[in-house]
């Protein structure tokens, strides 16, 4: 009996001893083919704050929650089985998918340009609290919308880097990947929306240093949320145009792409070390941006040739024109702190959110 009950104890410490080490390998397989999609990542982190620009402070984290929601659904429900599947039986497909997913990103990077250009969408904002629940809804659609190609770029990007892993593996990995990243992007994008809130708390307190601070991260906030928005239009170009240049190397067009590595090897060759690499990365970058806007531009062209894509302009601005100038929310405080007006004598918002003027 003795002896029975000492070999399932043997068995049960050897299956812990190979769970422990497919855990371990999935963790060290997640992390790298996170590193690999890494450069998406930053675009999505660049990308999704230009949603809550202007938006009521009271509705940012909230607003924010329902893009991560979202962002979790497109990765584990949408993106995860279909990615498997076709990986598993039709990996053909993949790449014709990630093309038309590239296209929307160079479509979307051309027309904000385009409504930049042309004065599409520069209308006055008007509160979200004073708008119907349907504008918010239609906000948040886009910014899902757009994390859906992003995601599917990040779940592709690390399916390729576990291309050899049996399929359960590959499905336990993705998972790891998808949890961790929405994590990283959705956090980071919460501290940067509220970084303002920070530095006016800091702004009301005693300490002159803490003034300074919180003085500096309010007025720094609306040149970060400007810099932020040109990143995000860029970052869709430049993704969108590389699965592109990609795309049609592997659907065998290989003029652009080899012309691309071309000049990008030269690049490398001519500087030595770390600082070749980054001018190399750099230049592909450039020439990958400048397809997708070609593409995109081409695409917008032809979106405004069709007789229904004449009045999308006012629909798709629908979910830029959000509530208060989140540029200027906190605008008044800092100066009231700068005259010795302690910041805290304002009374509170009725709507629930920081002490600041709105």
């Amino acid at each position: 009996m003795s002896g029975g009950l000492m070999a399932l104890l043997d068995d049960v410490a050897a299956l812990a001893r190979v769970t422990a080490a497919s855990v371990d390998d999935i963790g060290a397989a997640a992390g790298r083919a996170s590193m690999k999609a890494a450069g998406v990542v930053v675009d999505d982190t660049a990308v999704t704050p230009q949603y809550v620009d202007g938006i009521s402070p009271a509705r940012e984290l909230p607003i924010i929650w329902r893009i991560t929601k979202g962002s979790l659904r497109n990765k584990l429900l949408f993106i995860l089985p279909v990615a498997l599947l076709l990986s598993q039986f039709a990996p053909w497909l993949l790449t014709p998918i990630l093309m038309l997913g590239g296209s929307y990103l160079c479509f979307e990077g051309a027309e904000k340009i385009w409504g930049k250009l042309s004065g599409h969408g520069a209308g006055e904002k008007t509160p979200v609290v004073e708008k119907s629940r349907e504008a918010e809804d239609t906000m948040v659609g886009g910014a899902v919308r757009t994390d859906l190609i992003l995601s599917a770029e990040i779940m592709v990007i690390s399916l390729n880097e576990v291309a050899d892993e049996p399929l359960l593996a590959r499905a336990a990995i993705l998972v790891v990947v998808a949890l961790g990243i929405t994590a990283l992007v959705y956090g980071v994008v919460a501290l940067i929306i509220r970084m303002d809130d920070f530095g006016l708390h800091l702004a009301e307190r005693r300490s002159p240093a803490a003034q300074r601070i919180g003085r500096g991260l309010v007025k720094g906030m609306p040149k970060l949320l400007t810099v932020i928005s040109v990143v995000g239009t860029a970052a869709m170009l430049w993704v969108g145009g590389h699965i592109i240049l990609v795309g049609i190397d592997e659907l065998g067009w290989h003029a652009p792409y080899e012309a691309v590595h071309h000049v990008e090897t030269l690049v490398h060759g001519a500087v030595h070390g770390g600082l070749g690499a980054a001018l190399a990365w750099l230049t592909n970058t450039f020439f990958s941006a400048v397809l997708g806007l070609a593409w995109g531009a081409v695409l917008v062209l032809v979106w405004e040739l069709l007789p229904f894509g004449k009045g999308r302009h006012g629909d798709h601005h629908a979910e830029q024109e959000a509530s208060g100038e989140h540029h200027g929310k906190h605008s008044a405080a800092a100066p009231a702190a700068q005259d010795g007006t302690a910041p805290g004598d304002a009374s509170p918002p009725a709507d629930g959110g920081s002490t600041a003027a709105r």
